[in-house]
């Protein structure tokens, strides 16, 4: 009987530690309007490598002259290598183009990266966001 009590407990350890990654991910459509998408454009204040997304902080200024600063959620990390990325591709610092992203439905100043988003950098080019 404890050989049984012992192997159900770790069958249990064993689900709770495949599980929870799971629950800390969201449903994009949760917290992403698809239907209304914008572009950003600022300088990079932080960068966020880490599974299962990376994130990109930059300062866009309004029209009436007001900085927000903006989440912009990516895909995974091994997208973006896939897509080209390097660690360095953005820096903190760059003025970059978060372009057609989806604006967070609760108001804040929180996007994310849908599969027709790009990143435009100052020079032009244009890298996956996914």
């Amino acid at each position: 009987m404890r050989h049984y009590a012992f192997g159900l407990l770790a069958l249990g350890l064993g689900i709770a530690l495949v599980a929870a990654p799971l629950m800390a991910h969201h449903s994009f459509e949760a917290e992403y309007d698809v239907a209304k998408t914008a572009d950003l454009k600022g300088f990079v204040t932080k960068i966020e490598w880490g599974n299962p997304h990376a994130h990109v902080f930059i300062n866009v200024e309004d029209k009436t002259g007001k900085v927000s600063n903006y989440s912009i959620e990516l895909g995974p990390p091994y997208a973006l290598v896939r897509g080209g990325w390097l660690r360095t591709t953005v820096n903190i610092g760059d003025t970059i183009t978060m372009a057609n992203v989806a604006l967070a439905k609760d108001g804040s100043n929180k996007a994310g990266a849908t599969r027709e988003s790009a990143l435009i950098l100052s020079t032009g080019t244009k890298m996956v966001l996914r």
